[in-house]
Order: structure tokens, then sequence, then C-alpha cells
């Protein structure tokens, strides 16, 4: 249950102008919300950002049914509200200007998370689908925690990468957490909430409304410790978290595209502007985990849970005409209409464990395989 305090956090944040930047001179002058809620309109007197019309509206407030409200919502929900003074709170989130007060949170943040940041076009093609999901395993088997929008396009590839391999994924939505946008990744939603987390700074109601995502975008950089740009047209919105990352401090990687594309567009401009160039996830390991250290395989292993197929929406699922990747072939070659076990395909290929597991989940959303319990596999009938 939602403790009783935070409704002042809530409170206060829904006041015109009062936003992020007014909670620390407000708290450090009043100790807590609750005490701002009862001084008086002269005590508000030299807070810096408090304009008396402001103070007026704090001293004036009386909206508490709305706010009631929506902490039973988001209680029904299974939600919880962190504040920037909780420990539970992304420490990387505390470093940036205009950091969110607190956070809506569905599902758990992981502990001692590694976050990554993967971005691009909604209207993704097939070669940025399969680069991002592939992307994604891989990042997620190394014990990289995956963020993203979850838009339609990179954004679902992302996180459906990540669940697809057990990792762990957390989508930041540019709308509150009752609001599901866009309404077909329902499904994605409420998968990603039970395997990871699902974020957003707007209380339970909030409509997407277009300015609201730049505005999110600075949560998907600020709470990363990179952003890898997959697809992006030259207005692509993904370019603006690309360039929040920049002024954030943060990494920022680019997978290039061909000369002629005008998905690709974005992404070879980033490259010129100074982003690192991607051929391998090493490009981007290599950069993020010496700050913090490799982590151990221990670390990276994740009990494993059974992602329902209609976690993945229909589309996702069409089968490709592009040829299989040489991979894909060779454990094709293993299996039968029999079940083979994992480890098994493994040994036969000599493929390393974590590009067989790609492939093989590769496969089945290709609906070529069929995976049985335990970690096995064979050829669909």
């Amino acid at each position: 249950m939602i403790h009783d305090d935070l409704k002042y956090w809530m409170a206060l944040k829904s006041i015109d102008g009062i936003g992020n930047a007014s909670f620390g001179p407000l708290l450090k002058h009043f100790r807590s919300p609750a005490n701002v809620f009862s001084a008086d309109v002269d005590e508000f007197s030299g807070i810096s950002g408090i304009s008396k019309k402001s103070a007026l509206a704090i001293s004036a407030f009386k909206n508490w049914d709305q706010i009631l409200r929506q902490m039973d919502l988001l209680d029904k929900m299974g939600a919880e509200i962190i504040t920037w003074l909780d420990e539970r709170y992304p420490a990387n989130l505390l470093t940036i200007y205009d950091r969110p007060a607190f956070l809506f949170v569905l599902g758990q943040l992981p502990d001692d998370m590694i976050p990554v940041a993967i971005v691009g076009s909604r209207n993704a093609t097939a070669y940025g689908r399969f680069t991002t999901d592939r992307l994604s395993r891989e990042l997620a088997l190394r014990g990289i925690t995956i963020v993203s929008g979850m838009a339609r396009g990179i954004d679902s590839c992302a996180h459906r990468g990540a669940l697809a391999v057990r990792g762990n994924t957390i989508a930041v939505l540019g709308s509150g957490l009752d609001v599901i946008y866009p309404l077909e990744n329902k499904k994605l939603f409420d998968t990603i909430s039970q395997n990871g987390a699902v974020i957003s700074e707007y209380p339970p109601g909030t409509q997407p409304i277009p300015y609201h995502f730049p505005a999110r975008n600075r949560i998907i950089s600020g709470i990363s410790y990179g952003v890898v740009v997959v697809e992006a047209g030259e207005k692509s919105g993904s370019l603006i978290t690309a360039s929040l990352a920049m002024e954030q401090g943060r990494d920022v990687f680019a997978i290039p595209g061909t000369i002629d594309s005008a998905h690709s567009r974005g992404t070879n401009s980033l490259i010129k502007q100074g982003a690192k160039l991607i051929d391998t996830i090493d490009d981007i390991l290599e950069d993020v985990l010496p700050q913090l250290g490799r982590p151990s395989v221990q670390r990276m292993q994740r009990q494993e849970v059974m992602i329902p197929p209609e976690a993945f929406s229909e589309k996702d699922m069409e089968k490709d005409n592009e040829p299989l990747p040489p991979p894909a072939k060779e454990i094709l070659k293993t299996l039968s209409q029999n079940i083979i076990h994992a480890d098994d395909i493994i040994a036969t290929t000599g493929l390393p464990p974590s590009e067989v597991l790609s492939m093989l989940i590769t496969l089945e959303l290709k609906g070529i395989i069929k995976q049985h319990p335990g970690k096995c596999f064979s050829l669909k009938k």
C-alpha cells in the first residue's frame, strides 16, 4: 500500500508553477512536502523559484479527492511511488538536470542494475528489428538492463529481446501507468510489469500528449549509462534522446546504415557528430562495464521464467522473407522433430551459448521451431 505521506508529493507536483526543480528548495526549507501544505503564504518568501502565485496556490490547494483517487488506482494496480529520497530511486537519474521528483513504478526496478537504452524509429525496417532484437538479447544475457520507451518499432523490439532471454527491461512511458500507448502493446506492457518495470513521472489518467515524449526521453537517457540508436530518420524523436544523452554526459552509440537509406540518415549523422559506431556489443560493453566492474556470471543469470507467446504481437511473429543468418542455419542442421536440449545444440554446433540461445528464440518467433519445457527444442511439425 502506498504510504499516506506520498499524497503530499503528488499534490505538490499537480500545482501549476511547481515543477521538479521546485522540490529541492521547498524540501530544504520545510523538510517535507507535508510541512509545505501547512505553511503560511509568507513563509514562502525568498524561496528560490517559488512565486507569490505558486505560494497562494499551495495554501489554497483543496483537490485532495483527486489525489486520493489516483493513489487508490495505483494501489489497485500494484504500483508504487518512489521519490528521489528513496534508496530505490535510480542512481543515474539523481545526476541529471530536472530529475523527476518521484516516479510511478509498476513492477520492480532491478537491484544494482546496469541500464543501457536502445531507441530508434517507430517505422523500423526488417534490418532494424533484427539488429535490435539481437543486440537487446546479447546485452541482457550479459546482465545489462534494457531501457526503452515501449513505442512501436525499435522500442518494442528492444523490450521483447530482453524478455526473450529472461533479462531485465524497463519501459518509460509518456503517459500515466493506466494509459497504455500504443494500445497494441498491452500484452507487452503486462509482460514487462511482471518481469521488469514500467515507470512514468505522470500521474494516472495522463494522456500521451506529444510534448510529454521529449520529457520522457530525458528519463530514458538519464537512467542509462549509454544510449544506442539503431535506426533514425532525420527528424526521429530518438535523436532528441541522443542529444539529451550527450548533454547528460552519457555515452551515445549508433548502428550504421546504408548511405541511401532514409531510416539511417539520423544514425549516420550521429556517427559524424562523434557517436560511437557499433559493430558488435563489445563496442558498448568496453565503454560501459569499466565504469562499474564487469558483472559476474552469477549476477547475469536469472531464474528461468517462460515468457508466454501472447506477450509478442502477431506482427512481430510474422516470418520475414530475408535469408536466415549462418548461425541459424547451423542450428537447424542439428534439429529434427525429435526433442533436443539446448546444451546439446551448443555442443554440436560449437557456437557460443548466447548466440545459440538468441538464434533459437529467433527461429521460434519465426515459427520454424518449437520450444518444449526444460530448454528443449524441435522442428515444428
